[in-house]
């Protein structure tokens, strides 16, 4: 679905793939307030190379990216800059949730795909299988960390309606992004993400 301003919608509970050339920029948008998205980047002539939270929080030296950080890849590559972000609270250590995140975690008899399998889903035309999906940037997600005893907690985004944060692309890249289908990671509430994207020589086009 695409808004007026080359602004395209996901809906709640779903995930889109699509491709930035190197010098795109995109903005993931949280039109609502307190929601995920999960953000994957794989080079697009070569989809062994993905993004890779081990590689990105080994050379930042901390786990809450923001403005100005580089998001590797599994070949220490950049793949994404970090060029604006209204919120700067956001999680590369947890993988994305799946029916196996809300039968284990939940109990859920009848467990809904997941980020997961709507990242599977979005990527499969690309040639990307489901064992290639990485742990995600998940933007606006809120997982504090206690210094003490490494315990993670997952609280509510601190993003507010409107908030965003926007990559330039440094390679051409597929993309895979959610609007993620966890209710504790989004406060109890399922809602939209809204991206742009800007093409190099500063037009905006639709993926």
């Amino acid at each position: 679905m695409c808004a007026e301003g080359g602004i395209h919608e996901i809906e709640p509970r779903s995930g889109v793939a699509f491709t930035l050339d190197r010098g795109d920029r995109l903005t993931v948008i949280d039109p609502r307030g307190e929601q995920v998205a999960d953000l994957l980047a794989f080079n697009r002539h070569d989809l062994d190379e993905v993004i890779s939270s081990g590689r990105t929080l080994d050379y930042a030296s901390r786990i809450y990216l923001t403005t100005g950080d580089p998001l590797y890849s599994n070949r220490s590559n950049v793949l994404l800059r970090i060029v604006e972000d209204t919120v700067g609270r956001h999680d590369f250590l947890l993988t994305p949730c799946s029916s196996d995140t809300f039968r284990i975690i939940y109990g859920d008899a009848h467990p809904h795909r997941g980020c997961f399998g709507n990242l599977a889903a979005a990527l499969q035309p690309y040639g990307i299988a489901p064992d290639r999906i990485p742990v995600a940037f998940n933007c606006f997600m809120n997982v504090p960390v206690d210094a003490a005893t490494g315990a993670l907690r997952v609280e509510p985004p601190l993003s507010r309606a409107g908030d965003h944060i926007s990559f330039v692309a440094e390679r051409d890249l597929v993309i895979g992004l959610t609007a993620c289908s966890a209710l504790q990671s989004n406060n109890g509430r399922f809602k939209p993400i809204h991206y742009r994207i800007e093409r190099g020589e500063g037009r905006t086009q639709p993926a």
